[in-house]
């Protein structure tokens, strides 16, 4: 292998681990999850209206905003006790 190859490969490797931090910061981040929760709720407050007739659909739309979100607190302590026993 010439040094320009192996220099081409540190390269890929190096803008591979740069887009694996990102996306691993993005998963991670409040602004992925403060989305979902703003689009999670506001799909089940239509469908709430619309289709189930549910009465106050606003407040009970919540309900699978807060699962998420509990469950979005909740993975970092389950990958953790995963991660020691794996």
């Amino acid at each position: 292998m010439s040094e320009k190859d192996i220099e081409k490969e540190i390269s890929a490797i190096k803008a591979r681990n740069k887009r694996v931090e990102t996306d691993k910061a993005w998963e991670t981040s409040w602004t992925r999850r403060i989305c979902i929760m703003v689009l999670t709720y506001a799909v089940v407050v239509l469908y709430s209206m619309t289709i189930s007739k549910i009465s106050n659909a606003w407040l009970s739309s919540l309900v699978p905003v807060m699962g998420f979100l509990l469950s979005t607190l909740s993975l970092k302590l389950i990958r953790g006790l995963w991660e020691k026993h794996r």
